[in-house]
């Protein structure tokens, strides 16, 4: 084999391992999402409303508004980003699994179908999901 094809033969691999899931295909589970709006409640309603419509300096976190933030980014994305500055006043308070947990509550609140398998709370793992607005055509 050439080194020319063995190139393009990893190339079509990676694309492959790329982003390949979206949030139609069932990424959570119902009792993670339940679990996410307790903890939603406590730590994210102040700011981002107890109905997810957002405040004076916090983004909605469902609906159009929300969609048109998040659309063709993945579920890593929004991982990390609440990773890193959530909640705003203890950035860092919250775990991995208690993330996981409150994506999986916005994903529920954004009407995207509940699955069999927990979301998992590696970024890495997420990364391969897509936030698609529309469900796919099959």
């Amino acid at each position: 084999m050439t080194a020319r094809f063995l190139l393009a033969l990893a190339f079509a691999a990676a694309l492959l391992a790329q982003t390949t899931r979206s949030v139609w295909d069932g990424v959570y589970t119902a009792a993670q999402a339940r679990r996410g709006q307790e903890l939603y409640g406590k730590e994210c309603a102040s700011c981002h409303g107890s109905d997810l419509t957002g405040g004076e300096s916090a983004p909605e976190l469902a609906g159009a508004g929300f969609l048109s933030n998040w659309t063709s980014l993945t579920v890593g994305d929004l991982f990390e980003r609440t990773r890193v500055s959530m909640p705003e006043n203890a950035p860092g308070k919250l775990s991995r699994a208690q993330i996981a947990d409150l994506i999986a509550y916005l994903l529920a609140a954004n009407r995207f179908p509940e699955g069999k398998a927990e979301l998992d709370k590696q970024a890495e793992v997420l990364k391969q999901i897509r936030i698609d607005a529309a469900a796919p055509k099959k």
